[in-house]
């Protein structure tokens, strides 16, 4: 059952892929056909005049590949702004390989993607064909073979297998065809050598400035919950056990009373001390997992939570807190300001990546401008090299999908 679970899953996220790599492959097929007129209009001259912007709508459809491709595995960085001159761009390395990868993409990963698109519709056509065959005239031929004409029930039921055979190839093709689709991309739309060299340079630059910043803005958050809240419980215990201290030989029932005050402050810093120290490093995570720990989160969840981890492995413990604190902090995003009746947490494990994806069915209309702590988890997730994309239109859903390397 687990097995076929699997299959049905890695099924389903091809076709997501395939789809979507559909997508991309009709806008890279219109830039191709217009790369075709403009080629043959530079003949006459008047073709140059549109070069910069076929040149910019080539960079535009790449990019989205490269957007696609990361969300499924190792991010693909843009090399931002093509050139507009055609000499400057015959001569760049990287929009060599974008004209290759449209003509490449346009014709052979749109019919990868047409044909993935029509191998479910077929296995829904034959699957339900003994349900609706009776409304064919009398003596049609069945969808698709025009010469086997239906006589009645047993054929129809026969067609029905026939759409099982649809569903086994769709379940099994699936991920090759979307790893054949992809294969373009991957080759040619990543940069050359010696600039994805200088690009990762820039990215881990960015990338420490952002883990300096985050270890900044934690070292402050420690600092004010322990001034703010534990340092004024500890003078207050001081205070309260010199009262006591004077007052044992005047008043005992009054010193009594103090020291009952002043064990309560103590628990009290201690109890904020705790939550100090669950915000550095959770120990429900050492204790019971991740998986563990993120059932207590949707547990204490006021907005019902639907929890799904898939994580055979344990990650790194710098990991595992990252995604503890992601999945804590959009919790109560969703809580204090979605206005949402429900909340799915999807955490996985593919490959060296760690995906973490919170969905709601709130008002949508995110803001990270707005102090809803979006900022701090995407500075938390750069800090670790991982990626974090927001998608809130208004009315909703608000989808939160972060992926965080954790090693192979």
């Amino acid at each position: 059952m687990e097995y076929v679970r699997r299959r049905f899953r890695a099924a389903v996220d091809a076709l997501e892929h395939l789809v979507g790599g559909l997508g991309t492959a009709v806008l890279a097929l219109g830039v191709l056909l217009g790369l075709v007129v403009v080629a043959a209009a530079c003949v006459g001259g008047v073709g140059l005049l549109l070069v910069p912007g076929m040149l910019r709508a080539v960079r535009s459809v790449a990019d989205r590949e490269r957007a696609r491709l990361s969300r499924s595995g190792s991010p693909i960085p843009s090399p931002g702004p093509a050139p507009e001159a055609l000499r400057p761009a015959l001569r760049d390395p990287v929009v060599r390989r974008e004209l290759r990868w449209v003509a490449v993409h346009g014709t052979f990963g749109f019919g990868t993607g047409l044909i993935a698109f029509t191998l479910p519709i077929y296995a829904v056509q034959d699957l339900t064909f003994p349900l609706w065959y009776r409304l064919l005239p009398p003596g049609a031929g069945a969808p698709g073979i025009v010469w086997w004409h239906i006589g009645g029930l047993g054929d129809a039921l026969v067609v029905g297998l026939l759409g099982v055979g649809w569903l086994v190839l769709t379940a099994t093709t699936g991920p090759a065809l979307a790893r054949i689709q992809a294969r373009p991309g991957r080759r040619l739309l990543p940069p050359p050598p010696g600039v994805d060299l200088s690009l990762r340079v820039a990215e881990l630059t960015a990338t420490r400035a952002a883990a300096l910043d985050a270890h900044a803005v934690e070292l402050r958050r420690i600092e004010r919950s322990l001034h703010d809240g534990t340092q004024n419980r500890l003078v207050a215990v001081n205070v309260l056990l010199g009262a006591a201290r004077r007052a044992v030989r005047r008043d005992p029932a009054r010193a009594d009373e103090i020291l009952e005050r002043a064990q309560n402050a103590a628990e009290q810093a201690l109890g904020e001390l705790r939550t100090v120290v669950r915000g550095i490093l959770p120990p429900v995570l050492g204790d019971r997992g991740l998986a563990g720990a993120l059932d207590g989160l949707a547990a204490a969840c006021a907005v019902p939570c639907r929890l799904s981890v898939d994580v055979d492995v344990r990650c790194a413990a710098a990991v595992e807190a990252t995604a503890y604190f992601v999945v804590a902090e959009a919790l109560t995003n969703v809580v204090r300001h979605s206005g949402a009746s429900a909340v799915d947490v999807s955490v996985r494990r593919e490959g060296d990546r760690l995906l973490v994806t919170v969905t709601d069915d709130g008002r949508g209309d995110a803001d990270e401008t707005r102090g809803s702590g979006l900022t701090g988890i995407r500075r938390r997730v750069g800090a670790y090299d991982g990626r974090m994309t927001l998608t809130s239109p208004p009315g909703g859903p608000t989808r939160m999908h972060v992926e965080l390397p954790c090693g192979s």
